[in-house]
């Protein structure tokens, strides 16, 4: 079964190429005006932008609406977390905070162009 994450995001070309082409997602469907869906392994992310309709348009009832950002996010996982941080850092990406290390592994948090959180992950070896 694949996951779905919705993300909402500023501008949907611009995510799409962020993800295409820094953290080897492909795209399902789209882009299309607002929305597009793309795919790494089972992991299916749907773009939206606010506004364009659907569900990821719909707002709250005490009247907030979707907007990019925030701290939920999903993991992807790598066997070299510093080669990747590098190469990030190289095409301009954005972090957030620094390098965090325990007992299960390392992360950091890169952001997407419009502020959403990626987590990237290297589990401890042994």
């Amino acid at each position: 079964m694949a996951v779905g994450v919705r993300y909402i995001v500023d501008d949907v070309a611009t995510a799409v190429g962020f993800y295409t082409q820094h953290l080897g997602f492909d795209v399902e469907m789209g882009p299309l005006p607002g929305f597009a869906i793309l795919v790494r392994g089972d992991l299916r992310l749907l773009l939206n932008q606010p506004g364009a309709g659907g569900a990821g348009h719909a707002g709250e009832r005490d009247g907030r609406s979707p907007a990019p950002g925030g701290w939920s996010r999903f993991q992807l996982v790598t066997d070299d977390l510093d080669a990747e941080v590098e190469r990030l850092r190289g095409a301009g990406a954005t972090f957030r905070g620094v390098m965090a290390e325990g007992a299960g592994g390392r992360q950091i948090l890169v952001e997407d162009p419009s502020g959403n959180p990626v987590e990237l992950f290297e589990p401890a070896s042994g």
